[in-house]
């Protein structure tokens, strides 16, 4: 994970105060230890955590240890990105983007 605690992670019991509860932009990272796509982006999670530290919070939901959060927001496939603004759900990747297009969207919701 990031060296500096910038990435957090996320579970079922976490999600409402981390993500719903939060002010301004979470982006967060559904994957599982099994899937090689998710591995593929992890690096570049990881460095955006860094990146937009103070002005976006990121993080990962392992999907495996957490179904009830996965199946609410109807992740089928992953890794699947999804961004919530002010504890709202306003956007979403599908597959292994690269991390300019995950940048662009954190960005674009700033």
């Amino acid at each position: 994970m990031s060296d500096n605690g910038n990435l957090l992670t996320v579970t079922d019991d976490n999600f409402a105060a981390e993500v719903e509860g939060a002010k301004g932009l979470v982006m967060i990272d559904f994957w599982a230890a099994w899937c090689g796509p998710c591995r593929m982006i992890a690096p570049d999670v990881e460095q955006l955590a860094d990146d937009f530290a103070g002005r976006a919070r990121v993080g990962k939901l392992d999907v495996d240890s957490n179904q009830k959060t996965a199946a609410r927001f109807n992740v089928r496939s992953i890794p699947t990105v999804l961004f919530f603004k002010d504890g709202k759900l306003v956007d979403q990747l599908v597959g292994a983007n690269p991390k300019r297009v995950m940048q662009a969207k954190i960005e674009a919701h700033l």
